[in-house]
Order: structure tokens, then C-alpha cells, then sequence
């Protein structure tokens, strides 16, 4: 049975967490558009040359084109048993020819996964969220326990907001934070994109009754395992 996941949730949800779970439970893959696009910059197919030079002229790619991207990917062979929808669709319009698309090929949406998080703590999980360079994760308001320090350092001549610099217990290593998250400016404006474009899709999912919410302010497991009830596989 084929099986089309669309995960949504807002930054710091998990969704990358709970992508790789249902990726390795289920075996389909994780289709992000975002990806999709930046693979894009290295074919030279009529496609691709289009998304480049809409990408080059700073504009956002159009439904159609986006459709055609998705397409394009659901045609590869690894994505016969299903995918997972990460950042796609993004308005009902490009709902609606999803949909109707997978209809033409006796296939269907089998359920939009809503990652419920309050926005508050959507904005702590990323502003707090630190790393190795080996990519393990730490959080300083959710998840210290393996840090040996962390604490806001000032600019000594005070040009730049202060910094989180955080070290990882028994190692030492000095941890990094994504340049996206340093910015409580560019984390609120991320959190007002999600609402603003996401809302349209949840009432449009809504009235299908495709949308099952999960609370995400649970343990990873917790949330897997509740999404595993989801899909009901």
C-alpha cells in the first residue's frame, strides 16, 4: 500500500525528528521542496533551467512550476510506495492539484500530520538550541542536563547583540548555533510566515478531514509513537 504523509508543524515542532522516524518505519522517502529546488541548481534539463532562472530573478517559484518539481520527484522509482510531504503543499491551490493528481494514480492523501506546539515554546526550542559539530543537540531551556556551561556573552564594544556560548560536558567542545536561530528577529518572522501560510491549508485539509494533530510537546518518542497510531499501519 502506497502511503502520502503531509507533515506540518512550525519551527521547533521536530519535524525533522518525526520525518526520519516515519522515513525509516515506513520506508518512503522525506520530499522536501526546499531540497527539491537546491537540487535543481545542479541538472540542466528544461525544468530545471526554469526554476533556475526564476530562483535567479528573486522570485518565488510559481504553483505550476512547484507542481511540476513534485511531479517530477514522485516519478523517481524510490518514491512508488509513497512519500513524506515536508514544506509542500504550501496553498490550497497546490493542495488541489496534489490531490488530483494522486487520484489519476488510484492514490490519495492518507492523512496531514499537524505537529501542535504552542508558539511560545516553538520560539524557546529554537532560540535556545545549540550543537557539536558532530550534530548532536542540546537546548539550554529544555535540555542542559549535558552542558557543562552556557551564558550570554556581550560584544565588547557592544555592536552586536549578545551571543549564547555554550560547552558540552566531558568534551569541552564549544557548541554553534544556526545563524537562523541567533536572531529573535528572524525566528518570529519564521513563526508569522508558518501561521500566516499554514493556516489556509489547515482549514482547506480541515474540511476533508485529513488533519490529525499530534502534540509535539512531548518526548520524540512520545510523538512517534503517536504518530505511528496516526497512520495506523
Amino acid at each position: 500500500m502506497s502511503l502520502y504523509i503531509i507533515l506540518m508543524g512550525v519551527q521547533g515542532a521536530g519535524k525533522g525528528e518525526q520525518a526520519k522516524f516515519i522515513r525509516d518505519r515506513y520506508g518512503i522517502p522525506h520530499v522536501s521542496t526546499g531540497d527539491l529546488f537546491r537540487a535543481m541548481k545542479t541538472r540542466e534539463d528544461d525544468l530545471a533551467k526554469r526554476v533556475q532562472q526564476i530562483m535567479a530573478s528573486g522570485n518565488l517559484v510559481d504553483d505550476a512550476t512547484t507542481n511540476e518539481v513534485v511531479k517530477d520527484r514522485l516519478s523517481q522509482p524510490d518514491a512508488r510506495g509513497g512519500v513524506i510531504f515536508d514544506g509542500y503543499p504550501r496553498t490550497p491551490n497546490q493542495a488541489a492539484w496534489l490531490e488530483s493528481y494522486l487520484a489519476e494514480r488510484g492514490e490519495k492523501i492518507n492523512a496531514v500530520i499537524l505537529l501542535d506546539l504552542d508558539l511560545y515554546t516553538a520560539f524557546k526550542r529554537a532560540f535556545g538550541r545549540v550543537s557539536t559539530a558532530a550534530g548532536s543537540t542540546y537546548n539550554i531551556y529544555f535540555n542542559a542536563d549535558g552542558l557543562q556551561e552556557f551564558k550570554f556573552e556581550d560584544h565588547p564594544e557592544k555592536q552586536f547583540p549578545p551571543r549564547l556560548v555554550a560547552v558540552e560536558q566531558g568534551t569541552g567542545e564549544r557548541l554553534v548555533r544556526r545563524p537562523d536561530d541567533a536572531s529573535a528577529d528572524a525566528i518570529l518572522k519564521r513563526i508569522d510566515t508558518f501561521v500566516a501560510t499554514t493556516q489556509p491549508l489547515i482549514d482547506y485539509f480541515d474540511a476533508k478531514n485529513l488533519v490529525k494533530r499530534v502534540n509535539a510537546d512531548q518526548s520524540i518518542e512520545a510523538v512517534s509513537t503517536a504518530i505511528q497510531q496516526v497512520i495506523g499501519v
